[in-house]
């Protein structure tokens, strides 16, 4: 089945990345936030980012008039209720994101089928009270979303066939390539990252590197386009540490235990670049090392 409308609920990076994403690739995408407010602010950030990528030459004025088209922008969520696929992409908490779909299965056909953007819960966890297990599937997209060009499709343990090859549709139709992953804790990319990041902060815990060299080790000696640290920073160290603890909370295997030091810094509201100090120190404008953190 080919989607002629689609829904992302949660208007954040993420959410608004994917939004934008799916309007330039001509599907109108109606996007819901908690505020008018909220939601037009992520509106003007999308437009900037068509007026940037019109300047770049990514895209000609008319493409950037017709993608903004597409968009449609609310806080109420019956304004989703006509959509055939409707992302959830809402913070990373099993609770939330569970109240989220019971609501949509109340206001929605049993035709329109419902995924979400996260990248450590179990789909077969967030299916409970969901209403219609077999329409749910994961589609774990990965920031910058409108440039990273992996999906995780995920299957629940009640996803129908139906559902997972719409699923896969859509994500081939966005230009992206999908990987079917199983419904484990984590699922695939998280996992390798988590357990890399873990060893990184063991090496730097052991003194064997600074935060620095051992970032410019990984950029230049293995080729990634940033280092644990500075990616972490980007992702956010809060929605790491959430992904850390659904594997730990899962597995009950010491090597998941969240690190106590990226628990200080969450506490402490460091979350990376969104404000301003995370591992590295941004309030300049330019990324710094900071000096008092200490293991």
């Amino acid at each position: 089945m080919s989607v002629k409308k689609l829904a992302v609920i949660g208007e954040g990076r993420m959410g608004s990345g994917i939004a934008q994403h799916i309007a330039a690739c001509g599907i109108p995408v109606v996007l819901d936030g908690i505020s008018e407010q909220s939601v037009s602010n992520a509106l003007g950030m999308i437009e900037k980012n068509y007026a940037r990528n019109v300047e770049k030459g990514r895209m000609s004025e008319e493409e950037k008039g017709r993608a903004l088209e597409n968009i449609t922008i609310t806080s109420k969520l019956e304004d989703t209720a006509d959509c055939e696929f409707i992302i959830e992409c809402v913070y990373e908490d099993a609770q939330l994101k569970t109240g989220i779909f019971a609501k949509l299965n109340e206001i929605c056909p049993e035709s329109t089928i419902f995924a979400s953007n996260t990248s450590a819960i179990p789909i077969s966890t967030l299916a409970n009270g969901c209403g219609r297990p077999d329409r749910l599937v994961g589609t774990h997209f990965f920031n910058p979303a409108p440039v990273m060009k992996l999906v995780e499709i995920v299957r629940g343990f009640k996803t129908s066939d139906e559902t997972l090859n719409t699923a896969k549709q859509l994500v081939a139709e966005l230009g992206k390539v999908g990987v079917v992953v199983s419904d484990t804790p984590g699922f695939l990319v998280n996992r390798l990252m988590h357990a890399f990041r873990n060893e990184a902060l063991i090496c730097l815990q052991e003194g064997v590197a600074t935060m620095e060299d051992i970032d410019t080790a990984v950029e230049l000696g293995l080729g990634h386009p940033m280092g644990p640290f500075a990616l972490n920073d980007f992702a956010g160290l809060d929605i790491g540490l959430s992904a850390a603890a659904t594997l730990y909370d899962n597995f009950k295997d010491p090597k998941w235990r969240p690190n106590l030091m990226v628990k200080k810094l969450v506490e402490a509201g460091d979350l990376g670049r969104k404000t301003g100090k995370g591992w590295y120190d941004y309030t300049s404008g330019k990324k710094e090392l900071r000096t008092d953190i200490h293991f």
